[in-house]
């Protein structure tokens, strides 16, 4: 019995002793900690931001006239073509005034020619008329002037030729005025053309007010609204439709002012609409407004898509990466491994080859995503403690395998208010 019961001291000596050991031996190599790795790697900072599509520009459709709808051809979201019809008022009377309109200019049109083909050649017959009477009436005077003379007639004969010569020159000088009147540029004639002009500008005002009867689309484009029905009174200047005409399609937005540094006209993008994520298409952008939102602090910027995808519609929501610089094949380690990262010099616990955390000051360069650019301090392959990790410099330790990371090609750098827009991929 005592036997057995020194033999089994014995055992629980040597397995406190063994445990003891043991926990010895972890002591001396340091806790297990997580680590990271610099690597190598192309790196792209970006600016993310969310926005929307739009055209340059957008036509309201309008009526011109005051109507009754009686046709509606085309429905929202449908494509159409310039001078399509849109929409058809009732045009009844607006048919008859332009008709009654043109049939005055062809009256217009018959006196004009009236003028030039009979009352003309008919005066410049009665102008030759007159100037043979007065001709006449000259020769005739004179030859009585010379039977006064001789004696042969009295006074009163004398006297009637002078007043038949006076009545004749004054039915010449008529004959004359009402010629020249007649003829092109005279009084008459000109009264004829001015007459046949406004009766083509009444026509002319007629047909075009016809015309309003049949609204028609201004440019190629997308219907993205419409506020009419057949049987509507519609009023001039109400919007009926509006029109997204096609050509250049836009991405219109809002930038963090934070950022603005950042980013210049004909840096690359990828955007993505949020119907479709997993559909990327490029962009560039072409436009920074110079103002800053006061209430947002947000600055508006434009990028063009070249090449948009064909679902891509107007006013959908649209995601953006900016690509505002890239460093090919740059040393990079994550920004969950440096501590004081917003201080003037950052740092870092690297393990070193004796298993021992030692304190390494860093240089930062572009940062986006959860990674910086190393620019001076390690080397590639160099492992380095997480700040979480309450490590002090000097320690012994055993790293962990790195945890799996996102590639720092994809990250991003978070471009807008928290409030407003998401904060990154």
């Amino acid at each position: 019995m005592l036997k057995t019961l020194g033999w089994k001291w014995r055992l629980a000596l040597l397995a406190l002793l063994l445990s003891l050991a043991a926990l010895a031996w972890r002591s001396w190599r340091g806790p297990e900690v997580a680590t990271a790795t610099v690597m190598r790697r192309d790196f792209v900072q970006s600016v993310v931001a969310s926005g929307r599509v739009e055209t340059p520009h957008r036509a309201d459709i309008a009526a011109q006239i005051t109507g009754t709808v009686a046709r509606v051809p085309v429905a929202q979201g449908g494509q159409v073509e310039a001078g399509d019809l849109l929409i058809e008022l009732e045009s009844t009377e607006l048919r008859a005034n332009q008709r009654q309109a043109e049939l005055a200019v062809q009256q217009t049109l018959a006196r004009v020619r009236q003028v030039a083909e009979l009352q003309a050649p008919v005066a410049e017959q009665q102008l030759r008329q007159a100037q043979a009477n007065l001709a006449n009436a000259k020769s005739q005077l004179n030859r009585q002037q010379a039977l006064f003379e001789q004696g042969f007639i009295g006074e009163a004969a004398l006297e009637q030729a002078r007043t038949t010569l006076v009545l004749t020159e004054a039915q010449w000088h008529l004959s004359q005025k009402q010629t020249e009147a007649l003829r092109p540029g005279g009084s008459d004639a000109a009264l004829a053309d001015a007459a046949l002009a406004q009766a083509r500008a009444s026509a002319e005002a007629a047909a075009a007010r016809a015309a309003y009867a049949r609204i028609k689309a201004p440019a190629a484009g997308t219907l993205i609204g419409r506020k009419v029905e057949v049987g509507d009174v519609v009023q001039a200047g109400k919007v009926l439709m509006t029109l997204s005409p096609a050509g250049r399609t836009q991405l219109v937005l809002s930038v963090d002012e934070r950022n603005l540094r950042l980013i210049a006209p004909g840096q690359p993008a990828l955007a993505s609409a949020d119907a479709f994520p997993d559909q990327r298409f490029a962009a560039k952008l072409v436009y920074i407004n110079p103002g800053v939102n006061a209430q947002t602090g947000a600055v508006e910027v434009k990028l063009d898509v070249a090449a948009p995808p064909p679902y891509l519609s107007q006013d959908m929501t649209v995601s953006v990466d900016i690509e505002v610089a890239r460093r090919p094949q740059a040393l990079l380690l994550p920004l969950a491994v440096v501590r004081e990262p917003d201080s003037s010099a950052p740092w870092v616990l690297r393990v070193g080859a004796d298993s021992k955390a030692r304190r390494q000051n860093v240089r930062l360069g572009l940062r986006s995503g959860g990674y910086a650019e190393l620019l001076d301090g390690l080397a590639e392959g160099d492992r380095l403690l997480l700040a979480k990790e309450p490590v002090q410099d000097g320690a012994r330790v055993r790293a962990k395998a790195d945890a799996p990371a996102a590639k720092p090609g994809s990250a991003a750098l978070p471009a807008a208010l928290p409030a407003a827009l998401p904060a990154g991929h």
